[in-house]
C-alpha cells in the first residue's frame, strides 16, 4: 500500500477503532469506571458519504454520551468551529430524522469533545477553547434570539505533559511512548521511513502496542508516512503564507514610501525588497 491519500486511516483513529479501548479511553479522560458491559457505537464520520468532513474517533457510550475525539499535533483557534461542524454531522448520522419533526422532546446523547495533543511545542496539560471566542460581538454567547456556543477541551498527552492521564490508560501511554520514539529518531537524524521502521521494530521488542504493531506494522508505517508528510507540507504552507503577507506588507510599504518621494535605495533597506523589485513598483506608480 503506498503512502498517499487513499489511505484515509490515521493510527490513532485505528489503533482506537476497538470499542474496549475506546471505553478504556473515556474512562481515563472522564474518570469514569464503565465496564465490558457498557454498550459502545463507532459513529466516526466518513468523508465518502460527508463531503470530506472526517473526524478521527467519533462514538457514543452507554447510549447518554456522544464522544468526538480528534488527535493533532499542531493546534488552532478555529477547532470549535470544526467540532461544530463534525457534531451536527454526527447528530445527523445517529438521530431518526423523522423524530425531529415530531411534538414529542426528541432526546439525544451530550457530547464530549477532546482534542489529545501529542506535538512538541510546549503546551499545558489541559485547555479550553470557546466557540464564541470566535464571534464578532465578543462576550456576547446569546444573541437576543437565541444563541449558540460550544467548548473544546484539549488534553496535553505527551509523556512529560499529563503522567496521571496516562497512567489510567494503558493503550493511550503506549501510543504516546511509540509516537515519542519515532519523533526522537527523527531527532537523532533518522530519515522518516527509517525512523518509523526502528520504532515499529522496538514497539514489538519492548511490549509497546506490540500486538497491534504484529498485526498492522507494514499498514502503521504507511499511516505515519503519510502524516508525518502531511504536518511538514502544512508547516511549509504556513511558512509560505506567512511569508507571502511579510512581503505583500512590504509592497504595500514600498508604494507609499515611492509616492511620497523617498528614493529606490532607501526604500529597498527600509522594507528588505531588491533594488529592481523596488524599481519595478516606482515604474508602476
Amino acid at each position: 500500500m503506498g503512502t498517499n491519500r487513499e489511505y484515509k486511516d490515521t493510527l490513532f483513529s485505528r489503533l482506537f477503532s476497538d470499542p474496549s479501548r475506546l471505553r478504556e479511553l473515556y474512562n481515563a479522560l472522564a474518570d469514569t469506571n464503565y465496564g465490558e458491559d457498557t454498550l459502545v457505537e463507532i459513529n466516526t464520520l466518513d468523508d465518502v458519504f460527508f463531503n470530506d468532513l472526517k473526524n478521527d474517533v467519533s462514538f457514543t457510550i452507554d447510549d447518554k454520551f456522544v464522544v468526538l475525539v480528534e488527535h493533532q499535533s499542531s493546534l488552532n483557534n478555529n477547532l470549535p468551529l470544526r467540532f461544530l461542524l463534525y457534531i451536527a454531522r454526527v447528530y445527523e448520522k445517529i438521530s431518526n430524522n423523522r423524530a425531529m419533526y415530531q411534538e414529542k422532546l426528541f432526546k439525544i446523547p451530550t457530547p464530549e469533545l477532546i482534542v489529545l495533543y501529542n506535538g512538541a511545542k510546549p503546551f499545558p496539560t489541559e485547555k479550553t477553547l470557546k466557540l464564541s471566542d470566535a464571534y464578532l460581538a465578543p462576550g456576547k454567547p446569546s444573541g437576543v434570539f437565541g444563541g449558540l456556543d460550544l467548548t473544546v477541551r484539549i488534553v496535553n498527552i505527551n509523556s512529560d505533559g499529563n503522567k496521571e492521564l496516562l497512567r489510567k490508560s494503558a493503550t493511550l501511554d503506549a501510543y504516546t511512548a511509540f509516537v515519542e520514539r519515532v519523533r526522537y529518531n527523527r531527532n537523532i537524524g533518522m530519515e522518516l521511513r527509517e525512523s518509523i521502521g526502528e520504532a515499529v521494530k522496538w514497539g514489538v521488542e519492548e511490549n509497546v502496542l506490540s500486538a497491534f504493531l504484529s498485526l498492522h506494522g507494514s499498514e502503521v508505517q504507511n499511516m505515519l508516512m503519510t502524516e508525518f508528510n502531511i504536518n511538514i507540507a502544512k508547516e511549509v504552507w504556513q511558512e509560505e503564507a506567512r511569508e507571502e503577507a511579510r512581503d505583500e506588507r512590504a509592497i504595500e510599504i514600498a508604494r507609499k514610501m515611492l509616492a511620497d518621494g523617498e528614493s529606490v535605495d532607501k526604500v529597498a533597506r527600509y522594507t528588505a525588497l531588491t533594488h529592481k523589485e523596488v524599481e519595478s513598483l516606482r515604474d508602476t506608480n
